[in-house]
């Protein structure tokens, strides 16, 4: 595999930046024999938690212990075998614990198995999961941790994410952090740990990713996205928040387009065009991607706006507003082109 070839998926990503602090840490307490059993690895969304992740694990599964001080880097060959392996999911001494297909879409996997026909990586991912890790799921983990390693070494569960797993599943997994097997690491991927059992939390050393730097977003964003422009790649990188995860979505939701259209009309202020606000209006509320869109960045704007110290006031106020508007719109199923409109046509007022 080139490293052109490389895929931006956790499980073949080999190209990881700004987590050099967290590598550290990690490759000190494997080197001085003092590596905890289980790491909880936190973070905002998109700034390379799983990706992380897995390569804590490619490294422990890799790595030859009689060696321990000939390691400055967690860096795993990609052509070693248990790159490949784990990339493919034959790596005999690693589990990864997520969200489930649905029965139905179980079906359809099964029956392309059945006809010779392997369904790729981009048809799996249009396949319907579940909404939690189910206490069935943590099952498999259990008979994973039940067979010895195959080479006699480390083994690897890596869960992603423990947010997802409901109150069987996560109590599932406390029993195994409360008496984990000899030499068994457990990876736990979480976007809040705050909604993590407390238990949960007090048996896992705690590995909290920050936000990545500006620098580091567009090195990213110009890796696997060359084709874009370097003024939207600086646009992008203001509206990201340290996450090149988020970035990659701008980029593909069209975000830059969407907030300029937010800053001209909010910056037109009681002067705007109707035209250009119904527009703006019916776009925002055509699809429910859009409107997702909308929600994020707009929420987004007023908190710049408060941060950039014009109108501190009225912008925490809108804020706040916008956000009652979002959240009364789902509960009582109301228009979301109004939501947007009132929205916007109250920014308008203030600036």
């Amino acid at each position: 595999m080139s490293e052109a070839e490389i895929s931006f998926a956790p499980k073949d990503n080999a190209y990881l930046l700004g987590h050099e602090e967290a590598e550290k840490i990690f490759l000190d307490a494997w080197k001085n024999n003092s590596l905890h059993q289980a790491w909880l690895i936190s973070g905002l969304k998109g700034i390379g938690k799983a990706s992380f992740a897995y390569k804590l694990a490619r490294f422990l599964l890799w790595a030859d212990e009689e060696r321990r001080n000939d390691y400055g880097l967690l860096d795993v060959p990609i052509d070693s075998e248990v790159f490949k392996q784990i990339s493919n999911g034959s790596q005999p001494d690693f589990k990864l614990l997520e969200r489930g297909y649905l029965k139905t879409e179980k079906q359809k996997i099964i029956k392309a198995i059945k006809d010779g026909n392997y369904m790729s990586d981009e048809e799996l991912g249009e396949l319907k999961k579940s909404s939690i890790i189910a206490v069935d799921d943590v099952r498999v983990v259990n008979e994973f941790l039940a067979k010895k390693s195959a080479n006699g070494k480390w083994r690897v569960v890596l869960i992603d994410s423990a947010d997802e797993m409901n109150q069987f599943s996560a109590n599932a997994i406390l029993k195994i952090l409360e008496e984990p097997p000899v030499k068994t690491l457990m990876l736990l991927v979480s976007h809040n740990p705050a909604r993590l059992l407390p238990t949960i939390r007090s048996r896992c050393a705690k590995l909290e990713l920050k936000p990545l730097q500006d620098n580091v977003v567009s090195s990213l964003i110009r890796r696997y996205r060359p084709d874009v422009k370097e003024n939207e790649i600086k646009k992008i990188v203001a509206i990201a928040g340290g996450s090149i995860g988020k970035a990659l979505a701008y980029i593909d939701g069209q975000a830059v387009e969407f907030y300029d259209s937010i800053y001209a009309l909010a910056t037109s202020g009681k002067n705007f065009k109707t035209a250009d606000m119904l527009k703006f209006c019916d776009m925002a509320a055509e699809t429910e991607e859009n409107y997702e869109l909308f929600k994020e960045l707009v929420l987004k704007f007023l908190s710049e706006q408060a941060k950039a110290q014009n109108k501190i006031e009225e912008s925490s106020d809108m804020f706040d507003k916008a956000t009652h508007i979002f959240l009364e719109t789902e509960a009582l199923n109301l228009d979301k082109k109004l939501a947007v409109m009132n929205i916007m046509t109250g920014i308008c007022k203030i600036y």
